[in-house]
């Protein structure tokens, strides 16, 4: 389910990153209270309702506290859950289970709400032939956990950065002079670089659909705050000639909507960040 753009690599790097930050040189509280060979067994206790995510990053902590942890998973990633459920029970050396706590219920508390809300947001158009993609509206150094937990809830990954798609924005559009300018610009600029990356192209009315479909050799037309009526007339006048998304403000509310006006794709930067973080615990059990 890790989609395939996340490496081991990234992961480790991330996991001594995270610690690094909250431990230092030592989590004072357990090395004072808590004796080195003691060790105790805690369970992630589901304390609201949602899907899961998180739970193959949380074990990874874990080992990397504790490689002699024994960890029971009863909810995998991208399971419904229900309040009072058991998502996990672990055993391990206390000391590096307390030092994990925080670390593994920010990550999966920020996961879950993601997964929770891209499920909700699926489920609306789940009888549609449209996808709901993120955005780059994400956490710095954390959008991979953000896109995770995306995929997890159901819906699809759009652009990593700005490295792996061109798209051209308004603000590409006017600073270039125009569209024809931008879209040609980047034609030269991917032959010169021997790239051969799919290419997006924002309009902001039927004008600018128009010079588009004229041009062309872009992948996908993307509407921008475009109203409901105009957006049918555009989608019709793509006629299937070029991928469509619609784009702009759209929310679990108003995205069946959209969907229904025949578009390929609606993206929502209301995934990530507009989740709430589902409500988990991590107790001692036994």
């Amino acid at each position: 389910m890790r989609p395939k753009q996340i490496t081991d690599e990234q992961i480790q790097h991330f996991i001594e990153s995270a610690l690094q930050e909250d431990v230092r040189d030592g989590d004072h509280t357990s090395l004072a209270c808590i004796p080195a060979d003691h060790r105790s067994h805690f369970g992630l206790k589901i304390k609201d309702y949602g899907v899961l995510a998180g739970v193959e990053l949380a074990e990874r902590i874990f080992r990397h506290l504790d490689p002699t942890v024994n960890m029971t998973i009863k909810k995998k990633d991208g399971a419904d859950v229900f309040y009072g459920e058991l998502a996990f029970e672990v055993e391990g050396n206390t000391r590096a289970l307390l030092t994990a706590e925080r670390t593994v219920l920010n990550i999966m508390q920020r996961m879950s709400g993601i997964a929770t809300l891209a499920s909700r947001f699926a489920f609306e158009v789940g009888d549609l032939p449209v996808k709901v993609l993120d955005t780059r509206k994400t956490t710095p150094l954390i959008r991979f956990l953000e896109k995770w937990a995306v995929a997890i809830g159901g819906c699809t990954n759009y652009r990593w950065g700005l490295y792996d798609w061109i798209m051209i924005k308004d603000n590409h559009v006017d600073a270039a002079g125009g569209i024809r300018q931008a879209i040609e610009r980047v034609h030269a600029y991917q032959k010169e670089k021997g790239l051969q990356l799919d290419i997006t192209v924002e309009v902001r009315n039927l004008v600018e659909l128009h010079d588009v479909m004229e041009i062309g050799g872009v992948t996908r037309i993307m509407f921008d705050n475009f109203e409901i009526p105009i957006l049918l007339e555009a989608v019709a006048t793509v006629n299937g000639k070029f991928e469509t998304e619609a784009s702009g403000g759209i929310n679990l509310y108003s995205v069946r909507k959209y969907a229904q006006t025949g578009v390929d794709y609606v993206s929502a930067g209301s995934l990530t960040h507009s989740a709430v973080p589902l409500d988990l615990s991590f107790k001692v059990i036994k």
